[in-house]
This record gives C-alpha cells, sequence and structure tokens, in this order.
C-alpha cells in the first residue's frame, strides 16, 4: 500500500481557522432601578443593603460597554450585585416561604430579539435570570472581540474557547433552575423561552468547538478527528437553526442565515478532510466524491454569506466571505481536489461514486461542554436580624407591573468596534 502524506496548507494557523467573525445579537437593556423602600427598610443596615443595590447594578450595567472589562472584572461586578440580589430571594426567616422582598420591586428588561419595548416583571427573580444572560451576552462578545484581533496567541485563543464555555453553562444553568421559578412565563419570542435558550447555549457551544477545530489544524491532528469535529460542530449549527425555526422571521432570519452558513462552512470542512482520511486509505475514488462535496457545501456557505448581508436584523455588517478563513477553506478545499484527481489518474483509476461517502463520524475528544454556572452565596449583609427589619406594612405599595409595557427602554449604547484586519466585520 503506497503511503500518501495528508495535504496541509501552509497558510493555516488558529488566525486563519478560527472563524473570528461572530453573529452577536445586542445586549439586553433595562430601566433604571432606585431600590427606594422608603418606610420599608426599616434599619440604617436595610437602607445599606437598598443603596448598594442600586450603586452595584449600575456598575455591572457599565461593565457591559467597557471596552477595557475582562472577565476577572465581569466576575467581580456579578458577584457583588448577585450576592446582594439573593437577599431579596433567599429564605431568610428559617422557613420554605418565599423572601417577602421578592415581589417589592418592578423591573424592566428589552429582549435581543425583539427591539427596545420591555418585558416587565415585579419579580427579583425576573431581574437576577435577566442581568445573568446579560452576562452570558456579554461573555460570547468579548470572545468575539477577542478572536477579531490581528495576532491572537495562544493564551488567548483559550480565553476565547473559555468564555463560549462559561456563557453556555449560564444559558443551561438559567433555563434548568431559575427560569421554571417565575411566576409569570416569558412570552414567545422573548429571550427567557426555552427556544431562545436553547439556541444560545448550542450556539456557544458550537463556537468553543471552532477554537478545538483551529487548535487541531494548526498542530496538525489526524484528519479523521478535525472530520469529526467539523461534523459535530456543523450539527450544532444545524440543531440551533432548527430550534429557531418557529420564531417569526422578521425578529429570527438574520441569525437563521448565520447558523445555516456556519453548518454549511463546516460541513465542508468535514467533507474535505474525509477525503483526506479516504485519500490516504487509497479510497481515491470516494476521496475524490467527498471532495466534490465539500465544494458544493462550501459554495452553498458563499451564497448564505450573500444573503445574510443582504437580511435585515440585528447582527453583524461582516462580509464572512472575504475573510482569511472562509478563503483558506476554499483554498485547501481546491488544492486538496486537485490533488486526489492527479493521484487517480496516475495511480489508481477508480471509479468515483455517484453516492456521498456517509459521515458516520463521532468525535471522541475536543467535544466543547458548559463551564458550570452557579450564582454567589449570599451577600453577608442580608441577615436575617437585618430581613426583619423590612416592615412590608409600611410605605406605599410598589405600583404593579402591566402585563405589557408599551414605553420603550433606551437601548444599551455598544462600543463601534472597528474592524481588525482580515476580520472583514464589525462587531454588534
Amino acid at each position: 500500500m503506497r503511503t500518501l502524506s495528508i495535504v496541509r496548507h501552509p497558510a493555516f494557523t488558529i488566525q486563519a481557522t478560527m472563524t473570528h467573525w461572530f453573529h452577536r445579537n445586542p445586549l439586553k437593556a433595562t430601566a433604571p432601578v432606585s431600590f427606594n423602600f422608603y418606610g420599608v427598610a426599616g434599619s440604617p443596615s436595610a437602607n445599606k443593603i437598598c443603596n448598594d443595590l442600586r450603586t452595584t447594578r449600575a456598575r455591572l450595567l457599565e461593565m457591559f460597554t467597557d471596552t477595557t472589562c475582562n472577565p476577572e472584572i465581569m466576575k467581580n461586578a456579578t458577584d457583588t450585585y448577585f450576592s446582594l440580589l439573593q437577599g431579596f430571594i433567599a429564605s431568610l426567616d428559617g422557613t420554605t416561604q418565599e423572601n417577602k422582598l421578592r415581589f417589592m420591586q418592578n423591573f424592566k428588561w428589552t429582549d435581543t430579539l425583539q427591539g427596545n419595548t420591555p418585558s416587565a416583571q415585579q419579580d427579583a427573580i425576573f431581574e437576577l435570570v435577566s442581568m445573568a444572560f446579560n452576562v452570558a451576552i456579554w461573555h460570547t462578545k468579548f470572545a468575539s472581540r477577542l478572536a477579531g484581533k490581528e495576532n491572537v496567541t495562544e493564551v488567548e485563543a483559550k480565553d476565547v474557547h473559555k468564555s463560549l464555555k462559561f456563557a453556555a453553562g449560564i444559558f443551561k444553568h438559567l433555563k434548568e433552575v431559575h427560569i421554571p421559578r417565575l411566576i409569570t412565563p416569558a412570552e414567545k419570542g422573548r429571550d427567557l423561552e426555552p427556544r431562545i435558550m436553547d439556541t444560545y447555549m448550542v450556539q456557544c457551544k458550537a463556537e468553543a468547538q471552532e477554537v478545538t477545530i483551529a487548535r487541531a489544524i494548526e498542530l496538525k491532528h489526524n484528519a479523521t478527528l478535525i472530520a469529526a469535529l467539523a461534523f459535530e460542530t456543523a450539527n450544532f449549527y444545524q440543531k440551533a437553526d432548527h430550534t429557531l425555526n418557529t420564531l417569526e422571521p422578521e425578529c429570527s432570519s438574520k441569525w437563521r442565515k448565520y447558523l445555516q452558513l456556519k453548518q454549511h462552512f463546516y460541513m465542508a470542512y468535514a467533507y474535505c478532510y474525509h477525503g483526506q482520511t479516504l485519500l490516504a486509505s487509497d479510497k481515491c475514488g470516494e476521496s475524490i466524491r467527498s471532495l466534490q462535496e465539500a465544494e458544493k457545501c462550501y459554495s452553498r456557505a458563499e451564497a448564505l454569506c450573500k444573503e445574510y448581508r443582504q437580511t435585515k436584523g440585528p447582527g453583524s455588517t461582516a462580509k464572512p466571505s472575504e475573510q482569511l478563513f472562509f478563503t483558506t477553506l476554499g483554498g485547501l478545499i481546491k488544492n486538496t481536489l486537485q490533488k486526489c484527481e492527479r493521484e487517480n489518474g496516475f495511480i489508481y483509476f477508480h471509479k468515483v461514486p455517484g453516492e456521498v461517502p456517509q459521515l458516520e463520524l463521532k468525535a471522541s475528544y475536543g467535544l466543547a461542554e458548559p463551564i458550570s454556572f452557579e450564582f454567589p452565596a449570599l451577600s453577608e449583609q442580608c441577615t436575617p436580624e437585618v430581613y426583619t427589619t423590612f416592615d412590608l406594612t409600611k410605605g406605599a405599595k410598589a405600583e404593579k407591573a402591566k402585563p405589557k409595557q408599551e414605553e420603550e427602554v433606551k437601548p444599551t449604547k455598544e462600543p463601534d468596534l472597528k474592524p481588525q484586519k482580515d476580520t472583514g466585520c464589525v462587531i454588534s
């Protein structure tokens, strides 16, 4: 048996193979919250908790749009606020009854797909999950911004990978543990409903695996492993796309175009590297057919790139088909197919089958799993003794939340990040 070397493209590095263009929906926006419980907060310690809630919430919201913020700074800001907010959620009187402060304050939040008209609930858990949702979105944007740098180091690639898995862990935790506790379920198309949560979580896992694929290519791992990882990643994107297919097109079309183009892009990767595996196994006819299918998937991804740019909706104004990661794969498919055809004409003389080789691939290594997330422990300020000084019989009752809020909440002003060399995109 003749040994055939796997085709390697000289331009393949983490920078060239990590698809540092990601679709990003906008951050959620929220109305200011004063936590002014005049008369109800009946002690200096109770008043301090309310004041600290107001200031730590404001600081956390500032961190979402601060380009100097990193995961460590974000963790400090989130832990401080969430530990105080737990004082309005956790049971502090030694019983299993709801915290008496849970329904005191009304909170308003927009949704990433629904413009500036907010949802409102008078429920501290609604605030908890909405703010944590935004933290997860911030981690995806941080990963996207870091991956879009001109020269991504190995350490930075690991940070991208970790941030995406951490975001997936937040979405998973919210969906499984805290969103079911809401008194008022999320309306269809709102961020906290299962389809949206699942799509964000699966997208984060898929994007994390893109980093793994880039690393595997750079280190010249076995083509079978790379093909399997690409196939699993494509399936993740397909699953995310199918999860959105029952949403209104006007709010999900652009997002779905992104998921579809990524699916076809990674199917092209899978067929390309599977073709290399077949060639190394002297199955040259099947290898050519696999590479032909890679070309077909790549062309479809190229067409979807154009459709993405032309589709209205939240997201990027990117030109993905002009980026290095995209053109590099096109060159690899072309070169590998030409090599297979040359070998077949000189050595094998195999008939090229009409049917596409089956991708019965299962990655044994490199699959991205969400990083486990839990909210911080209750703040030391929130003691049972302080809790008893909150007297709900005093002071005016907070206004009840209306089922639907017509007024708009001012959108979050996100930084306008200029594209780096070879990225061809603006992260939105």
